[in-house]
């Protein structure tokens, strides 16, 4: 491995490209990774998600230190250092879905497929969550871009099922994340499209979103209530979804059961009047129909 010097980088720049090549090369070595795993997802040198990704046997390494934990994670013994050290191999992981140059590779290997098992995990330790969470924001790093190849291809691997089980089971923050993706996938015609020309695959996140909404009748949150504001919103763009959801939107919903917790929240207050407003029965859907 060479490190190639950009002519206008400064020598604090060059040092730290250096330090951070140094660190991919300890990934290598069983006594040094754990310790270079840390260093690196700390690290924000610009070009680190190219130097992960065209280093020889990185990305093998870090695929290593994720299958590694799979036969744990079948039991509720997964402890804190085990967890730690996987999410520290999924920062890196993150980093690399990020940036523009190694996305469409990181894709092209189908690499968030070694991750989505850490979805399926039921056990509620702060360890397990801990994983989801991190696993949750890879694939909201690559759902964030917009690009129509990741649309396809969290659609095609089925990532939906495993957002909607977090939605419901997962602690605040995860469900802020997997409702997150949901909300992403729905932004594009093409998700919306997925998501409403199959009756089970909208009822089960119609479903999702409706316990969420009584969750928070007794756990009242704001940044929750926001995105699921937002996907029903969504979702009143397709014609068969603004149909279904005049019948099974949730009454908490329009009964104004949330009015003090989006009192001040400007965004949330307006996303909820025009998702009643879409759902008058003889209102014209300002946002647009399909």
């Amino acid at each position: 491995m060479s490190a190639e010097p950009s002519p206008v980088m400064s020598p604090q720049q060059q040092a730290e490209r250096e330090k951070v090549y140094q660190l991919i090369i300890e990934l290598a070595y069983p006594a040094t990774r754990e310790t270079a795993l840390l260093e690196l997802s700390k690290n924000t040198f610009a070009d680190l998600a190219p130097m992960l990704w065209k280093s020889v046997g990185t990305t093998c390494t870090l695929l290593q230190e994720i299958v590694n934990i799979y036969p744990i994670i079948t039991t509720p013994v997964l402890k804190a250092n085990q967890s730690n050290r996987v999410c520290y191999a999924l920062t890196l992981l993150q980093c690399v879905a990020s940036h523009p140059e190694t996305r469409p590779a990181f894709l092209r290997d189908q690499i968030p497929m070694y991750l989505y098992p850490f979805l399926s995990t039921t056990f509620k330790s702060r360890p397990f969550e801990q994983l989801r969470l991190t696993t949750l924001g890879v694939i909201n790093a690559l759902a964030e871009t917009g690009d129509t190849e990741v649309l396809l291809f969290l659609i095609w691997s089925e990532v939906v099922p495993h957002c909607l089980t977090n939605m419901v089971r997962g602690s605040k923050l995860t469900k802020i994340a997997a409702t997150s993706i949901l909300e992403k996938i729905l932004l594009d015609e093409m998700g919306l499209t997925y998501i409403c020309e199959n009756h089970d695959r909208f009822s089960q996140v119609a479903i999702t979103l409706g316990k969420m909404v009584i969750h928070m009748l007794k756990f009242p949150c704001l940044r929750v209530l926001k995105h699921v504001v937002r996907c029903y919103l969504l979702l009143t763009e397709n014609a068969r979804a603004r149909s279904a959801l005049r019948v099974c939107l949730p009454d908490l919903l329009r009964d104004g059961t949330f009015t003090s917790l989006v009192q001040h929240d400007t965004c949330t207050k307006q996303w909820l009047q025009m998702l009643l407003k879409n759902l008058q029965t003889n209102a014209v859907n300002p946002m647009g129909s399909s």
